[in-house]
């Protein structure tokens, strides 16, 4: 290997010094260009740059909506490759790896190559290899083993193809790599095909859903292929004019002398035999073979089909209409304006596949949000499977969530465990607490969100599973990654949208929350719960740490304690009671000096600016809780709240 790469590295130095080579002439240009522009010796072995995290968020936030739709692409182009042992990269135009799908037995090996999420294969910095070179010419290549200007990436054989904009631009660029492959560079011509054929589709999805409210006319030459899968693509505004293009419908008009920057704005009659009141004879109600039009300096014949925008129609909204929010989640705000905002953009991904990361404090109701999402989706009527990740125990959260077969282990049942994850199948997977999930298991989970499929344990063939993942977390994730206790790529798997559920000491629906929670109780119990002032003031003036899920325990204890369904203070919780920010000195008390060298003064001015919380006065004042009580009793300091 190393008799290998010293003759590698002449060759490299012969090149750039001018000598021919009988490599392709892409190859021996990149190499020029790689000592001559981006001063790199080729002697030197450079290891695989893998950006720091938040770099790589950057540069993931700057593409997210082109990411959401275009992984859709590659994960259909895995599944083509899958078991053959590639590595699927979609790169900025930068050449930085902003998604990837490998396999996960190649882990390791994957992320020293550099065929890795967060991986930059800028030509300036690796040299000559696939993704850097196809962004440096815009064309789609193969760079195999001694084609990489880097002895380091001998090994690789990699295939590009450039993903462009609907402006004519460089979005992305799609690679496929392998850590090995045979020999001759004709092997990986299939997957140049291919990679050019997902390229195509992702660019082409990225138009229409860029351009879904407009006039879009898909053209091909053949007329089998018009609808199904057109060749050339371009989107028109409501006067005619060219707003938007595929790659390959600029090739086919620069073949009739048009250039990239000249398309946009160009009138659609300009090019093409066809006026713009014209378009409708293309819709798909004609037959294909009626639909064909001409360019009008060649004359050349495309089969055509013309897709109309959506007729847009606003209903007035009536009077008391609460907006567009399925009715699960308009029942968990009382007009929050901060909770709102997230319930109303969570409505309009309830039907989608994406995974959903939900976060908040512990008790806020991320378990509801996510019961909320499942019953106002089409998934209602299938199974809502919530997976606790901290309290499985790590020895078996592998056979809880994948299921096995009958007798895989020491103590399996004899008749197999179907598993959590195919207990939702058509469903959705709650995984609560996710950032508490052991790694090894963040390996599997993160192969079944890539493949849909799971492997129970003691199979050898995968099931195919459908589920909707919503995941919830009171951790930073973020800070696990760094910490590395959570794998990043899981983490870019989860986050197709992301939420963030308020505290309840932040929401000004507290009172509503109130009244919603003991009329459940009232149904319940049969008891009319009504709340005297006092006991009200009580609970708006507590910081609930613990949120809904303490709101709901000290209303449970109240409806318990309380007498003929009127809740007084003293059956409010006394930490409840203790904490009150509400108003605990009386209006007509004189305001005493804050530095009142009178004991008794002081320690009511302290109890008070603390809002009568004993145990943040005696952390204030450097003694024990015992030694407050004591002196409350001693200068008969009594709380408001508990005054007759």
């Amino acid at each position: 290997m190393e008799n290998a790469k010293a003759a590698h590295i002449n060759e490299l130095v012969r090149v750039s010094e001018g000598i021919a080579s009988k490599r392709d002439a892409i190859i021996t240009a990149s190499w020029r260009r790689c000592v001559a522009d981006h001063k790199l010796d080729p002697t030197v072995r450079r290891e695989a740059y893998i950006l720091p995290h938040e770099r790589l968020c950057l540069h993931r936030d700057a593409m997210d909506e082109f990411l959401r739709m275009a992984r859709f692409g590659l994960e259909a182009l895995y599944h083509q490759v899958a078991g053959m042992g590639y590595a699927l990269l979609l790169t900025d135009s930068n050449g930085v790896t902003v998604d990837f799908i490998g396999d996960r037995a190649s882990d390791d090996d994957l992320r020293r190559t550099g065929l890795y999420l967060g991986a930059d294969w800028n030509e300036g910095r690796a040299g000559t290899c696939a993704v850097g070179t196809c962004i440096a010419t815009g064309e789609a290549l193969t760079v195999h083993q001694t084609d990489h200007f880097d002895a380091t990436h001998i090994p690789l054989t990699c295939t590009a193809a450039p993903v462009f904009h609907s402006g004519g631009g460089l979005a992305a660029v799609l690679d496929i790599s392998a850590l090995r492959s045979p020999e001759p560079k004709i092997s990986q011509y299939l997957a140049l095909q291919l990679v050019k054929a997902y390229a195509h589709k992702i660019e082409n999805a990225n138009l229409y859903n860029n351009f879904r409210r407009e006039w879009v006319v898909k053209l091909s030459a053949s007329q089998e292929f018009a609808e199904v899968d057109p060749d050339f693509v371009i989107a028109l505004d409501g006067a005619g004019r060219i707003i938007g293009f595929n790659h390959r419908a600029w090739q086919l008009l620069a073949g009739e002398g048009e250039g990239r920057e000249d398309l946009i704005g160009r009138s659609f009659p300009d090019l093409f035999d066809c006026q713009v009141d014209d378009l409708v004879r293309f819709v798909r109600s004609l037959p294909t073979d009626q639909r064909t039009l001409h360019l009008r300096r060649s004359g050349t014949p495309l089969f055509a089909q013309a897709m109309p925008p959506p007729a847009i129609a606003v209903p007035r909204p009536r009077k008391g209409d609460e907006g567009s929010l399925p009715k699960p989640l308009q029942a968990m705000c009382g007009g929050d304006p901060a909770l709102k905002a997230v319930l109303t953009r969570a409505a309009k991904l309830v039907n989608t596949r994406m995974s959903l990361l939900i976060h908040g404090e512990t008790g806020t109701g991320k378990e509801h949000l996510a019961k909320a999402l499942h019953r106002s989706s089409v998934r209602a009527a299938k199974p809502f499977v919530a997976v606790n990740c901290a309290a499985l125990p790590e020895a078996l959260i592998e056979s809880e969530l994948f299921g096995y077969e009958p007798g895989s282990f020491t103590g399996a049942t004899s008749r197999g465990k179907k598993g959590l994850i195919l207990e939702a199948d058509g469903g959705t997977l709650f995984l609560d607490e996710i950032g508490d999930m052991p790694l090894s298991s963040q390996t599997r989970l993160l192969r079944v969100l890539a493949e849909r499929e799971v492997t129970p344990i003691g199979r050898t063939k995968a099931v195919s599973v459908d589920v909707r993942v919503i995941a919830a977390t009171h951790r930073d994730l973020v800070e696990l990654i760094t910490a590395g206790t959570f794998r990043d790529d899981l983490y870019f798997r989860l986050n197709g949208a992301v939420f963030t559920v308020p505290p309840l000491r932040q929401r000004g629906d507290l009172d509503w929350l109130i009244d919603r929670l003991l009329a459940e109780r009232t149904e319940r119990d049969g008891i009319g719960y009504t709340i005297a002032a006092p006991a009200l003031a009580a609970l708006r003036a507590h910081g609930w740490p613990g949120n809904v899920r303490e709101l709901v325990n000290a209303l449970d204890y109240a409806c318990a304690v309380c007498t003929d369904g009127l809740i007084e203070l003293m059956d409010i919780p006394d930490p409840v009671q203790r904490s009150g920010v509400f108003e605990a000195w009386p209006a007509s008390a004189p305001t005493p000096a804050p530095d009142s060298a009178d004991p008794a003064i002081r320690l009511r001015e302290v109890l008070r600016r603390l809002h009568w919380n004993v145990s943040a006065a005696a952390r204030d004042m450097g003694v024990d809780r015992s030694t407050i009580h004591r002196q409350m009793r001693r200068f008969g300091i009594v709380p408001p709240h508990r005054l007759d």
